[in-house]
């Protein structure tokens, strides 16, 4: 399909630059494809036990993000230049894949010294590779926990693009961009989706007999990046590591078995459990890396409901939510939001969609 296809108008003041508190007050739209219309009702989150039933689960991400970006510079001789790299997968106890700003005149083999307010070098890597796209793969003088404890202490949390170029960051950013059930160290970027849960929304779930269930993905700073395909068929996604264990394989299974309907809450959730489906729905423990691109025309077979923020333009998740219940749909609940004065993309409010009708064909 055409990229262009995925395209919609936003209005700047719709962008969230801080979350709602408490997190559970945010809006939910809930979105049920309809035969011939979209039906859209305007919920809060704080709402979703009523609008589940006993014996759903929801999947949650466990991914906790770190502090990824990195301030350094690469010296030669007498001269020095500033760069500034954001981590965005692990491929070793030493080695990072990152995204380096400028990279252009980075060159293989050379050492790049990281710090902390610019003092005293505490970190250093050389670069082992780097492509034309700026994406460059160093490697650490630093492993395992050792390099854990160092980019703590060097790096800062990455804000997406569009909340940090519009202002500086907050006391409370290192907190809201965190979700309650941050557990595994790994993402550069949150699951936000989970960012609107509290204790006594999962607390008023359990009473409903509705199950919350982990999984992991660790979310790269490839989810923001454009698509700058013309077509979805020409897209690469970026790999990202992911588990979805088997005590959780097992509780999907057998809730999916009594009837029960499995909740992605999120796409980075969505995207794992569909990474480890069979064809016939059945999930399975899995642990690696998935680049699985979702876009219409896509049989899902392990999610049947996804709660989700409301996504970019053009962006490959705007992509996946129009697959799960359809692009006109999509197209109507998102002109619905900005009329109605949602609040867009990390720090916004969210959706509660329905899956579109299968139609034959679908693969």
């Amino acid at each position: 399909m055409r990229v262009d296809a995925f395209d919609f108008e936003l209005p700047a003041e719709a962008i969230a630059l801080h979350p709602v508190n408490p997190r559970d007050e945010a809006r939910l739209l809930v979105v049920r494809p309809g035969s011939d219309s979209v039906l859209l009702a305007d919920e809060q989150v704080r709402a979703l036990p009523d609008l589940l039933a006993t014996g759903d689960v929801l999947v949650v991400n466990d991914t906790r993000v770190i502090p990824a970006r990195l301030l350094g510079e690469r010296r030669r001789e007498t001269t020095s230049a500033r760069i500034e790299a954001t981590l965005h997968k692990r491929e070793g106890d030493s080695r990072w894949r990152a995204f380096v700003r400028p990279a252009k005149k980075l060159v293989v083999g050379e050492v790049v010294h990281f710090h902390a307010d610019g003092v005293a070098t505490v970190l250093e890597a050389e670069v082992l590779d780097k492509s034309e796209s700026g994406e460059v793969l160093f490697g650490f003088r630093r492993s395992g926990a050792e390099l854990d404890a160092a980019i703590a202490t060097v790096g800062t949390m990455p804000l997406p693009p569009y909340i940090a170029a519009r202002r500086s960051r907050s006391a409370t950013d290192d907190a809201d961009y965190q979700t309650m059930f941050a557990r595994d160290p790994g993402a550069v970027a949150a699951p936000t989706a989970g960012l609107h849960f509290t204790p006594d929304l999962t607390a008023s779930l359990e009473r409903r007999g509705i199950a919350v269930c982990r999984v992991t993905l660790h979310v790269g700073a490839g989810t923001f990046l454009p698509v700058k395909a013309e077509d979805t068929a020409d897209h690469v996604m970026h790999a990202e590591w992911g588990e979805v264990g088997i005590e959780a394989a097992a509780v999907l299974n057998a809730a999916r078995a009594a009837g029960g309907r499995i909740v992605a809450v999120g796409t980075t959730s969505l995207r794992i459990l569909e990474s480890s489906a069979a064809i016939d729905g059945t999930i399975a423990p899995f642990s690696g890396d998935t680049s699985i691109f979702i876009t219409p025309g896509y049989r899902f077979r392990a999610v049947d409901l996804l709660m989700t923020n409301f996504h970019l333009p053009r962006s490959t998740l705007f992509m996946l939510v129009a697959a799960f219940s359809g692009l006109s749909t999509m197209q109507d609940a998102y002109r619905h939001a900005v009329r109605a004065g949602y609040r867009f993309y990390s720090y916004g409010d969210a959706s509660l969609l329905f899956p579109a009708a299968i139609e034959s064909g679908a693969a």
